[in-house]
């Protein structure tokens, strides 16, 4: 049920679908269905950028992949004797990562997203 928030066009389409979400779980999961509730205003917040960037604000999925390979060498090398080696190799490993990023879909938007004047209602840029 969670995932129709995400899934709807409209903020107010999801307000409504996580309304239903919390009078479902909260009788039977009142602490599971306590912390959507008190992030509520965060997990809605992306109805705030354009629709196009919605897809990667609503993922982990650069930040998980781009650290795995971080976890997997730090893991096999058993630490290092001290941080600078340390520091050194994730900085290493972070460059080479950065080689396969692409641009974000939508990048051309991102000086609109910083500028406090445009506003974008449900993923559609308004005038102010």
């Amino acid at each position: 049920m969670l995932h129709e928030i995400y899934e709807a066009e409209t903020q107010k389409e999801a307000e409504k679908a996580f309304d239903r979400f919390i009078e479902v779980f909260e009788a039977k999961h009142p602490k599971a269905a306590e912390c959507p509730a008190k992030d509520r205003a965060l997990m809605l917040a992306f109805y705030d950028f354009p629709a196009v960037h919605w897809r990667h604000i609503r993922s982990t999925n650069p930040i998980e992949s781009t650290f795995a390979t971080v976890r997997l060498r730090t893991k096999h090398t058993r630490g290092c004797a001290s941080a600078n080696p340390t520091v050194s190799m994730t900085f290493k490993l972070l460059v080479d990562a950065k080689k396969g990023w692409r641009k974000l879909n939508g990048h051309k938007l991102m000086a609109d997203v910083i500028d406090i004047i445009v506003k974008f209602v449900d993923g559609i840029r308004k005038a102010a």
